[in-house]
């Protein structure tokens, strides 16, 4: 009996192991007809850090260092969540997006930090997008300019400053209407790629 038990354990081991190996070789595999682009979606946008609004020109004599146009910093982290909807693991390799807030571009981060996502999982990925004042009013003045003038009747400087401390002032409040707009991710699977699109608008 002893025996017997010995062999009818050492089958069922045989038998289990074949198909597992059968279950294996029958593993979807990437192929241009299957592969299928995995969903980008905002979960969330979270002040990082924060130091309040400021901004100085360079005749303001520093206490140490060098003068220079300084303006507040602002670090925004943007969650993601990224589906694959594939049976089998993909890369993501690469995510950027345009942050605008209200309607004006201000920033573009990217995500260059490659990642498997398992087959049908979703992963998270976190974004840091940092906002120096300075920054943010040349690309108000140079992108914007027209756009500020038609909404609040002025164009310059001095406009500009004022709707980015109002931007930085209300941003903890997530008064602010934060756009991604123009957001693309790329994904590898084997030797072939997708590209997915993605926008939202936080809160």
């Amino acid at each position: 009996m002893h025996k017997k038990s010995i062999i009818l354990t050492c089958l069922s081991f045989i038998v289990i192991a074949a198909l597992l190996a059968g279950c294996a070789g029958m593993m979807a595999k990437p192929t241009k007809q299957n592969f299928k682009p995995p969903v980008v979606t905002l979960d969330s946008v979270e002040i990082a850090h924060y130091w309040g609004w400021w901004y100085f020109k360079k005749t303001i004599k520093p206490t140490m260092g060098t003068a220079g146009d300084y303006g507040a910093p602002l670090d925004l982290a943007f969650i993601f969540n990224v589906q694959n909807p594939n049976p089998y693991p993909v890369m993501l390799e690469e995510l950027k997006f345009t942050v605008a807030f209200e309607e004006f571009d201000l920033n573009t981060p990217a995500y260059l930090q490659p990642q498997w996502i398992p087959g049908g999982k979703i992963n998270q990925v976190r974004v840091h997008a940092m906002f120096d004042g300075r920054q943010s009013l040349l690309s108000l003045l140079v992108t914007g300019g027209f756009k500020l003038e038609q909404k609040v009747g002025k164009a310059g400087p001095g406009p500009a400053l004022k709707q980015l401390e109002k931007w930085w002032e209300e941003i903890p409040e997530y008064s602010v209407p934060i756009h991604v707009k123009g957001g693309s991710a790329i994904f590898k699977a084997d030797n072939l790629t997708q590209v997915a699109t993605f926008k939202a608008t936080f809160p």
